[in-house]
């Protein structure tokens, strides 16, 4: 049987960002993807659209792990790949709009640190890698675990400070309240927790290139990682 991560076949590419909260990956990965005509997979939503699902249906995260990894397996989860940026079903449910909102970005982390949850949605990733082979994919394992083989991969990082105000500055853009310094502090929190968890914790794979975005602007950004896909792919972009 085939490696599911492998992407040898010449109709694919497949582009991995990664790096920590706040690095701006999803709005880079989403622009990249626009520029390079290819699809966009924002895996951390999926994440969060799962621990969003929990909390909906009663579900405390922390007490109840088991029945966390169970709705992962038993609710499905889909892109509207009509849409941009796609939007989240979990199960039937349209969770798009509840993705940044403090509870769930309260418990995403320990939701993802779950090994069943983490085991059901790279499997999730990797088939819509299957099936969306021309991909841009963002998140915090994507080079690392999901496709270790993908012909480019990135990990964007900033300073703490500079993460926060684009969190905050976010938030602010969909009409949410942001705190700046419980922002910051929420960052810190989870960069440790994501850097020190067993299963499948946020490094930086050592064939990505790393990327340091805090005096960069996005248009700054986007342009370089598409000049870098260019060198290194040439035509097939």
């Amino acid at each position: 049987m085939s490696d599911p991560a492998k992407t040898d076949s010449t109709d694919q590419l497949i582009v991995t960002i990664d790096g920590p909260a706040g690095s701006g990956k999803s709005t880079v990965a989403r622009l990249l993807a626009k520029r390079l005509n290819l699809e966009f997979l924002d895996t951390g939503a999926m994440y969060r659209g799962l621990t969003a699902r929990a909390l909906d249906r009663g579900i405390h995260p922390l007490d109840e792990e088991y029945a966390v990894v169970e709705l992962a397996r038993h609710q499905p989860m889909r892109f509207d790949w009509q849409t941009d940026p796609p939007r989240l079903y979990v199960g039937d449910i349209d969770v798009t709009d509840r993705l940044r909102d403090a509870d769930v970005t309260g418990f995403v982390s320990p939701v993802s640190a779950l090994a069943g949850v983490r085991q059901v949605l790279v499997e999730a990733q990797r088939r819509i890698g299957r099936e969306h082979p021309r991909l841009v994919t963002e998140g915090r394992d994507q080079g690392s675990v999901v496709f270790p083989k993908a012909n480019v991969k990135f990990y964007l990082d900033a300073n703490t400070q500079v993460r926060a105000k684009r969190r905050a500055n976010q938030l602010k853009e969909a009409g949410k309240h942001a705190d700046l310094e419980q922002i910051r502090q929420q960052i810190v929190e989870r960069d440790h927790r994501d850097s020190t968890r067993q299963v499948a914790p946020l490094i930086c794979p050592e064939d990505a290139q790393h990327i340091d975005t805090s005096d960069m602007s996005l248009q700054e950004v986007v342009d370089l990682l598409a000049r870098r896909v260019a060198e290194r792919m040439g035509a097939r972009v």
